[in-house]
């Protein structure tokens, strides 16, 4: 149960920053050139774009990767508390 528990709990949080950091990768080779990102389209763009949130455009990622964070986290309480056979 602890192991289940540590990869409920760090699986979602590796996966969350590899995604952002894959877009964000975008973003600046965007606004290097000199364009602005547009976060809806994920293209570049010569106008100024608005900023959305990830929980705007990514909210079933984000408050998934966090229950199943806390879910991990309980079940690595249990993992400890539990003695061993």
């Amino acid at each position: 149960m602890l192991r289940l528990g540590l990869l409920l709990l760090i699986a979602p949080i590796l996966l969350l920053m590899g995604v952002y950091f894959w877009e964000y990768s975008s973003v600046r080779e965007c606004t290097l050139s000199g364009g602005h990102w547009d976060y809806l389209e994920r293209v570049c763009r010569d106008t100024p774009q608005p900023f959305v949130s990830w929980l705007q455009r990514y909210p079933w990622l984000v408050n998934g990767g966090m229950l199943l964070s806390v879910i991990g986290v309980g079940l690595c309480m249990v993992g400890l508390y539990v003695k061993r056979r």
